[in-house]
């Protein structure tokens, strides 16, 4: 079994609005996953409808509005940013905001710019976000049959991504794939996909199905599959070592004996790691998540562009982190999931 980890918070006596960017409960908060773009190339069964509709265009942060915003919160002691969507490589200009975005990993105050991706563009792309600073990426990939992939994605080729994961290699880019748990699905795909990483020189992560957007509460019941479960199974053909160090984000790593490789669960519903939550979610509108698993958010869209003064805008920012929620209520063991969340994933950012 996953060790479980309890959230035994207390509020924090230090005082908001100075210093490092601390919520009500003392967590330093460093990474910020910013959504560029809620379009996506692909459809993901456990992620979208087969037809969503997309904001329009004009209710979208520019470029120069998210650089301004992430290095607000990068001036606050961000020192992790994740681009994530939609897919943001469809995002028209991206590569320009990554090269914007390389200006603080040159100063210091960044200390690393990553994206996560369904690996569809990387090929057209991995040079270029090499050039930029990036050093390694997360790609969305859950089967390696090619007919399963297509139905689950309802319009990609594996190919395609595969090819973006080599070009990712070639141009100096560590992969790290991530993997959505699927019951009826995942457990015919976990020693293939072990044994494809390890050959690969990929790292792993295995991330249980959360309550989140428009997808019926029958279908998400009958998707969850909890990560104990493949850990059991890999504990039948491999001898699991924890490892203690994470990455800086809430996957919880064990190495295999065997090969030598990390495998990572992300565990939001059998184990939640809300007390050591270190991150918070930009919305491609500006609206700042605080936590993935609750409704409140804040707007920083209206302060970031009312308010030309850089210490309005962190004053928005520092009052948002403040408010920052003791934990989410994901939970999958009554009929029907505890914590559920209509606001899809492709809007929030992965």
């Amino acid at each position: 079994m996953m060790p479980e980890a309890t959230t035994t918070l207390s509020p924090c006596s230090a005082k908001p609005g100075t210093g490092a960017l601390t919520d009500a409960f003392c967590r330093r908060i460093s990474y910020l996953r910013v959504s560029v773009t809620d379009r996506c190339d692909f459809r993901c069964t456990y992620c979208m409808a087969e037809r969503v509709e997309f904001l329009p265009r004009k209710d979208l942060l520019t470029l120069e509005e998210l650089d301004r915003l992430c290095s607000a919160f990068v001036g606050l002691g961000v020192t992790k940013l994740r681009i994530t969507g939609g897919e943001p490589l469809v995002r028209k200009g991206i590569l320009g905001f990554f090269r914007a975005m390389s200006r603080h990993l040159a100063s210091g105050a960044l200390r690393e710019l990553t994206l996560t991706t369904n690996g569809s563009q990387l090929a057209r792309h991995a040079e270029e976000l090499a050039a930029c600073g990036v050093r390694r990426v997360n790609v969305s990939l859950d089967t390696l049959d090619p007919g399963r992939f297509a139905r689950l994605t309802r319009r990609g080729r594996l190919e395609t991504v595969l090819d973006g994961i080599a070009a990712a290699r070639a141009a100096g880019l560590r992969v790290k794939i991530n993997a959505v748990a699927l019951r009826g699905h995942t457990e015919d795909e976990l020693f293939p996909l072990v044994d494809w990483c390890a050959a690969e020189g990929h790292d792993l992560t295995f991330i249980e199905v959360m309550p989140l957007g428009e997808t019926s509460i029958e279908e998400r019941l009958d998707q969850y599959l909890p990560l104990s479960d493949l850990r059991a199974r890999l504990a039948g053909r491999f001898t699991l070592q924890p490892l203690a160090g994470t990455t800086g984000g809430p996957a919880r790593y064990l190495q295999l004996a065997e090969t030598g490789q990390r495998i990572g669960f992300i565990t939001p519903l059998s184990h939640n790691f809300c007390e050591s939550c270190n991150r918070v979610r930009l919305g491609c509108t500006g609206t700042l998540h605080t936590c993935l698993g609750q409704e409140g958010a804040t707007d920083l869209r209206a302060p970031l562009r009312g308010c030309p003064q850089q210490a309005e805008l962190e004053e928005a920012i520092r009052a948002a982190i403040a408010r920052k929620p003791r934990g989410h209520d994901f939970d999958y063991s009554r009929a029907a999931p505890g914590g559920a969340v209509r606001r899809a994933m492709n809007r929030t950012g992965g």
